[in-house]
């Protein structure tokens, strides 16, 4: 194995002409660790979060962007089953998937639901552990609820809407344009164009009044309570991401009235013990859903590794439906 290896950094917080691909050593994994050789990495929004300057990566973690990537497990460390070595994973990651080498913990690594290629795994680790800690845990979304999704043609949206309906809730879902709508409601959903409809009042015509039981939010600032104003008698709003505002004008009266729950959390702070107990919840829960003719990942595009900053203007653009990942394999350059 080479000792070196190609990796993107954000040179200085900026636009996306500041991601760079520089030479790294390839890392050594620690105890419980693995290094997985990469074939394919997720793109998200927390990336570009950090590669501006607006959400710095936490102290200790290597600057290499990337929360997610797929390949092969090619070393292990202590106390890891030398069994894993040689299989191919998918794994969350604290920091590095934008290389051709990371590290990440043994016990946040899933296996490649059958069928599925390793581009199409690199798109799932941060949407699957953060549905099912936010929408089915935190939102605790059961069979038979209502769920409005906002961003449904997002990658994170995409994945949640076919698991919440693979799971037996009715799932509605936003889009921005009538191509976006299309394509959601051929998945499943029934999509609101956000551009041209009345939110609050086509949510409550879809459930016959009664409203959403769950709402998954990434947008926060004033679309708070236009969510709250569509909602069923307790329902919970689990926040993912603030992308019209970090503070929110809230109807504490109407979160009275109706018994509502407000909630919010997000993965890269938590311990490596609370990612390990989510990846094991999903390898049990999530993973049998996920595979050819079940929920599979959409992916939007796949740019190589030096493309990494036109795969960061796609994203920010708002024109992808679904995932875009950045690929190692010689037939995506």
């Amino acid at each position: 194995m080479t000792r070196t290896m190609k990796a993107v950094i954000a040179a200085r917080p900026g636009g996306p002409d500041v991601l760079t691909l520089v030479d790294r050593p390839v890392p050594a994994p620690g105890d419980g660790e693995v290094l997985i050789k990469v074939a394919a990495a997720g793109i998200n929004r927390p990336d570009i979060m950090q590669r501006s300057g607006a959400l710095p990566a936490p102290a200790g973690v290597s600057d290499v962007l990337g929360l997610e990537a797929a390949g092969e497990i090619v070393a292990i460390g202590a106390n890891v089953d030398p069994a894993a070595l040689g299989t191919t994973v998918m794994a969350l990651l604290k920091a590095g998937g934008y290389a051709e080498h990371a590290v990440a913990r043994a016990a946040h690594c899933l296996p490649v639901p059958e069928g599925l290629s390793l581009e199409e795994a690199a798109a799932l680790p941060e949407g699957v552990f953060t549905i099912w800690h936010n929408l089915f845990e935190r939102g605790a979304l059961r069979s038979g609820e209502t769920v409005l999704i906002e961003g449904g043609a997002s990658g994170i949206g995409t994945l949640a809407l076919q698991l919440a309906g693979a799971m037996g809730a009715k799932v509605i879902v936003t889009a921005g344009g009538a191509e976006k709508c299309r394509r959601l409601a051929a998945m499943g959903a029934e999509a609101i164009d956000y551009r041209t409809a009345d939110l609050a009042a086509e949510v409550l015509r879809l459930t016959g009044g009664r409203g959403a039981d769950v709402v998954l939010d990434i947008l926060g600032g004033d679309a708070v309570n236009r969510h709250l104003a569509c909602m069923a008698p307790g329902g919970r709003h689990v926040g993912l991401s603030f992308m019209t505002g970090m503070i929110a004008p809230v109807d504490l009266g109407l979160l009275m009235r109706k018994g509502l729950w407000l909630t919010s959390s997000t993965l890269r702070p938590k311990s490596d013990e609370e990612k390990a107990a989510i990846a094991a919840e999903v390898r049990q829960t999530l993973l049998p859903l996920i595979g050819p003719g079940k929920v599979r990942p959409v992916l939007s595009r796949a740019f190589p590794l030096a493309g990494v900053s036109d795969a960061h203007t796609l994203l920010e653009s708002g024109d992808n439906i679904g995932k875009i990942v950045l690929s190692m394999q010689p037939a995506a350059a």
